[in-house]
């Protein structure tokens, strides 16, 4: 019999920059402050990742009127990734919860 899931458990798989690029992904013009309720951060460490992932070059930050837009990168390789070859967009695809039934991600290359 397999155990029921803890879902208060004190810890999580993903990253604080996993979880915030996974919401970007989801949801592109999404503000600060819904960011940070959906990740459950504060804004300005919600800000400090964004930039993170902006300056790393796997985020793309446009204006948009008055609000930024956001764009991930997904062609890019996961960052501390044993082999390196998978990418942000195989990764934002195995853990979207909007897929019907996400495959696991190829082992071929990223484009360049």
């Amino acid at each position: 019999m397999v155990p029921a899931p803890i879902s208060d458990a004190p810890w999580s798989f993903l990253t604080k920059h996993a979880r915030v690029l996974l919401d970007v992904a989801k949801n592109p013009e999404g503000r600060l402050c819904d960011i940070a309720r959906t990740v459950d951060l504060t804004e300005r460490r919600v800000q400090a990742i964004l930039t993170d992932l902006i300056s790393s070059g796997y985020v793309i930050r446009a204006k948009s009127g008055r609000r930024n837009r956001y764009e991930v990168r997904s062609q890019l390789p996961i960052p501390d990734f044993v082999d390196r070859v998978r990418a942000i967009g195989d990764f934002v695809a195995l853990l979207d919860d909007d897929e019907a039934s996400p495959s696991l991600p190829s082992a071929e290359a990223p484009a360049r």
